[in-house]
């Protein structure tokens, strides 16, 4: 601790302020908090560390504004799942029954399941990769294991204490991560405001114009993860989940839109080659001495919220689909089962692909049902222009699903 500077100890400050903050029992006690930390989890997941690298490769010094788009876009979607939570939940409950919406639903619910057990075996996966690669007891088969208690630990609190205690995790998790952007944040505002450089040339790859707006499709997937809200209605009520999940996204957006804008700088520094999680890492220690090491535990809690976010939202969907027959105490040892035979396997690699897709193609259904519940619903002289835009916003995820480049 000898050679620390004056920063390092300014980081370590904030991110010990911001940690108690949210850490604070009064704030966890808060059902609105405990709402916000499960969608927000997911989507500052693992391509958080990642997603200024790839915008450098793909836009170059266009970053930010690269960034700003994917943000207002998934804005946009999740416009379509709050419709969704407030307006096709009752009817989907109710006594209604609509060809079109059903098989949208069911659509979704398949392709939601489908993508969220490979998501949490992807994020466990990597956590215990990442948690043992600089280590001695790093190797395929220590990470597998690790990743597989990881798995059965989830699996086990899921079905004793059930998605408040999952909650729990996910709350501890999510605030140690939040923490540690924090400092990271404050960081590299020091660094851009000592050093007076606020943007970089930055030169974008090799890769056509086509090709990058297909890249650029895929990375909206980065901020998946609001509509794990959906499926959260045996605990909170519709208005609070909407509420909720639209706090999580802005929250977010300014994060990773902040985040790209400070980081900026010092991406023109980046070696050449196929960007990953560890050049942030490396980049930051230009910065101060314990940033990369606060880096490392934040992506650690990046993997682990996200995969206990996708354990929840597939918990409550399978209890969704099954009409209430499957407790979700029940579904959350199956989903860790599951995923542990798919990192034995399978190349959880390969197969995020597809999951990717998965999610795309979940939010296209999405956006159909939202399109076949304004039919039902009385919306007045605007009933035309939302069924025009919600079929607009399921042209533009077929196409993310049929053109886009995934961003893992």
């Amino acid at each position: 601790m000898a050679g620390l500077m004056l920063l390092d100890w300014v980081l370590l400050a904030a991110a010990g302020l911001v940690g108690f903050i949210l850490l604070h029992p009064r704030l966890m006690r808060q059902p609105a908090w405990r709402a916000t930390v499960t969608p927000l989890a997911s989507i500052i997941g693992s391509g958080f560390l990642v997603i200024a690298p790839l915008l450098a490769d793909v836009a170059g010094s266009r970053a930010v504004a690269a960034m700003g788009l994917i943000v207002l876009a998934a804005f946009a979607i999740g416009h379509v799942i709050r419709f969704n939570i407030r307006h096709a939940e009752p009817l989907l409950r109710g006594e209604i029954r609509h060809r079109g919406l059903a098989l949208s639903e069911r659509l979704s619910g398949g392709a939601l399941l489908f993508a969220y057990v490979i998501s949490v075996a992807f994020y466990i996966r990597i956590l215990g990769s990442f948690a043992l690669a600089r280590t001695p007891w790093g190797g395929e088969t220590q990470e597998l294991m690790l990743a597989t208690a990881i798995l059965v630990g989830i699996g086990i609190v899921g079905f004793a204490r059930g998605l408040r205690g999952l909650e729990f995790l996910e709350v501890l998790a999510v605030s140690t991560k939040l923490a540690v952007i924090a400092a990271l944040l404050v960081g590299l505002l020091w660094h851009d405001m000592a050093r007076g450089e606020w943007f970089a040339a930055v030169t974008p790859g090799k890769a056509d114009l086509l090709t990058r707006l297909r890249m650029l499709g895929g990375m909206l997937l980065v901020v998946q993860g609001f509509e794990t809200s959906r499926y959260l209605g045996s605990e909170y009520p519709a208005d609070l989940r909407a509420r909720t999940m639209l706090r999580a996204q802005i929250l977010s957006g300014a994060i990773y839109v902040g985040f790209v804008a400070l980081v900026e700088p010092l991406l023109a520094d980046l070696p050449p080659g196929k960007p990953d999680e560890t050049a942030i890492i490396r980049l930051t220690a230009e910065v101060a001495v314990v940033l990369p090491w606060l880096l490392i535990l934040g992506a650690l809690m990046s993997q682990f919220s996200a995969g206990v976010a996708d354990t929840l939202g597939a918990g409550g969907l399978a209890r969704e689909a099954s009409g209430g027959r499957l407790p979700e105490k029940w579904a959350y040892p199956v989903i860790a089962a599951v995923a542990i035979g798919l990192i034995w396997s399978l190349d959880v690699f390969e197969v995020i692909a597809v999951a990717s897709r998965a999610f795309a193609a979940y939010y296209m259904a999405q956006a159909l049902t939202a399109f076949f519940t304004v039919s039902i619903i009385r919306c007045g002289p605007s009933r035309l222009w939302m069924q025009l835009g919600f079929l607009a916003m399921a042209l533009f995820l077929l196409l993310i699903v049929l053109f886009a480049l995934p961003v893992e």
